[in-house]
């Protein structure tokens, strides 16, 4: 198979937001200081606080700052908010359900993009893994953990949604999608001022502030900019598969630094998850597909 066949700029970057993401579960649940939604607030306000210096770039139409600020927030909330109900690794794994939500959403919104045998079976291996995470050995699921797996699915299907959408919104510079944060920010800020009283900014230890701000700067910065760059120009059925391989290093690196255990349940979700994914990547994408008309 030709080289040009499975690597283009568009799965570069994709690759490149996949290991940015992987970390981005095992630096999150590391925080224990704030509540979900103050957490929320905080690195995407840092997050967006970053592209300041780019402000003459943030040229976008109300519909674009609107889908993906609500996108930004409920999404991150959810996923945070499922941490603290589940765990982590499990709620992790769910949440990753969102790469087979690209692969199903995208004919439904975006006209041109059939569905392959291919990528239904891409998919359903994706499906497989992650659904195996969500029961125990007699295949029941953990009612004690229910909420928090519901959460994370919640998180899937929202940025599943928002990531095929993306291709429909009116075109802007890719420095919106980081852009956005900041306001996405001082939303949740507000909500969490509103719904559980004063800030508790003196309270959050120097380990912690260190721990946003990286979380500002790699899996809810840079890696959102660089997921934006790979979506405009790329195949999302094909993307939606690769992304499969974030949940593998996600779950590798909590057992490294976070001590979970890993067990051979988790093994063979990640095989599947795998096998996904490679799958995904060595569909052939068509030379040429119609457009979709942007959303107005």
């Amino acid at each position: 198979m030709p080289a040009s066949s499975w690597w283009d700029k568009s799965t570069g970057f994709a690759l490149l937001t996949i290991l940015l993401w992987a970390s981005l579960a095992a630096l999150t649940s590391r925080i224990t200081s704030v509540s979900p939604l103050v957490l929320v607030g905080l690195v995407l306000l840092f997050c967006g606080a970053g592209t300041l210096p780019f402000w003459r770039q943030w040229r976008a139409s109300p519909l674009t700052w609107l889908v993906t600020i609500t996108a930004l927030l409920l999404y991150h909330l959810l996923l945070f908010t499922s941490f603290r109900h589940a765990p982590v690794l499990e709620a992790n794994l769910i949440n990753y359900l969102w790469p087979l939500c690209i692969i199903l959403f995208t004919p439904l919104l975006l006209p041109g993009h059939p569905l392959s045998l291919s990528h239904l079976l891409a998919g359903a291996l994706g499906l497989a893994g992650s659904v195996l995470v969500m029961v125990d050995g007699h295949l029941q699921l953990q009612q004690a953990h229910l909420p928090g797996y519901l959460l994370a699915l919640g998180a899937a299907i929202v940025w599943g949604a928002y990531s095929v959408l993306s291709r429909r919104l009116p075109p802007a510079p890719a420095v919106v999608t980081a852009a956005a944060c900041l306001p996405a920010g001082l939303l949740a800020l507000l909500l969490a001022w509103m719904l559980e009283g004063p800030l508790p900014f003196a309270r959050i230890p120097q380990g912690d502030w260190l721990l946003i701000a990286g979380l500002a700067l790699g899996p809810m910065g840079a890696a959102f900019v660089t997921w934006y760059l790979a979506l405009r120009d790329g195949d999302p059925r094909r993307i939606g598969a690769l992304a499969y391989l974030t949940p593998l290093l996600s779950t590798l690196l909590l057992v490294w630094l976070n001590g979970e255990a890993l067990t051979p349940r988790h093994l063979l979700a990640g095989a599947l998850i795998m096998g996904g994914a490679l799958l995904g990547l060595l569909v052939k994408t068509p030379k040429t597909q119609p457009v979709a008309e942007p959303m107005s």
